[in-house]
């Protein structure tokens, strides 16, 4: 059985209930993360996870929505580490790289909370105590900037990518599909419906995808452009044959009764599978 976690199904625009886009599969034993949008690390462990247990993290693109909580989770599970955990393995399109350099290089944003650690006997001691063994090492994460293709794999699942159509040129979006002998998830990331994304999610059992407002509201407002909305969301997956429709990245006046069950009856005129109208902290199966 897959597990997937949704941290965060929100937007840039931070409420009491949805802030940003996380997400975590958990796969017989392996922990992969999609996106670390805002307070992604502590939305992690108040869902019962751990930092170190993630092995493996995705990006979709790289709007603050979606990575600005990626320096807090780099420095906790370097952190919290013991230097007996794996090595962590990050993926993403163009910037990925960079980011991550900046962050924790030798010169980096953070290399004086990393160096402080690893050179302080206090830092040591507790280093010390919770298992580890001197010399501490400096962090040490495998980064890559990826495209469309075949992007990883592990024991008994594999991640491919496909253009997304968000905000090019300026950032570079992707979505992604899971396969494994469970099923198949795709997260779309931030896209408006297209051609790429129905292929990459072509009979998946799962699809979680973007769903920025009502499809009438973001046409008036001049939204509906390089993001998916109600309508926009349930063409695709119908389109695609997918059997289940999570929305996530759902704006605050979507979330809000009374534009929410406008929007789930347009969508289920549209798409005749299972539809999901997803919160935060909230799981889903496989």
């Amino acid at each position: 059985m897959a597990t997937i976690h949704i941290l965060g199904a929100g937007t840039p625009t931070p409420t009491p209930t949805r802030f940003g886009s996380s997400y975590v599969v958990e796969l017989d034993g392996q922990y992969l993360m999609v996106d670390c949008g805002p307070a992604a690390t502590h939305k992690l462990v108040k869902a019962g996870l751990w930092p170190t247990n993630i092995d493996h993290l995705f990006f979709t693109h790289h709007h603050f929505d979606h990575d600005i909580d990626y320096p807090c989770f780099l420095l906790c599970r370097w952190d919290q580490s013991i230097g007996k955990e794996n090595r962590l393995q990050v993926f993403g399109p163009t910037l990925t790289e960079t980011v991550t350099e900046k962050v924790l290089g030798e010169d980096g944003a953070f290399s004086h909370d990393w160096k402080a650690r690893v050179n302080h006997p206090l830092s040591q001691r507790v280093y010390i105590n919770r298992g580890g063994t001197l010399p501490r090492k400096p962090p040490d994460v495998l980064a890559r900037d990826v495209g469309p293709g075949h992007v990883a794999s592990g024991t008994d699942w594999q991640m491919t990518a496909a253009p997304a159509e968000h905000v090019q040129p300026y950032l570079d979006s992707l979505a992604y599909r899971l396969d494994s002998s469970h099923g198949s998830i795709v997260f779309t990331g931030d896209t408006q419906p297209c051609a790429s994304v129905m292929e990459l999610a072509q009979g998946a059992d799962l699809m979680l995808c973007m769903c920025w407002d009502d499809q009438e509201v973001m046409q008036e407002s001049g939204e509906a452009e390089g993001q998916c909305g109600t309508t926009g969301a349930a063409r695709m997956a119908q389109e695609a044959g997918v059997k289940r429709l999570a929305v996530v990245h759902i704006g605050p006046h979507l979330a809000s009764h009374g534009p929410m069950e406008k929007g789930i009856g347009d969508m289920r005129a549209i798409y005749d599978g299972n539809l999901i109208f997803a919160d935060e902290l909230s799981t889903l199966e496989l």
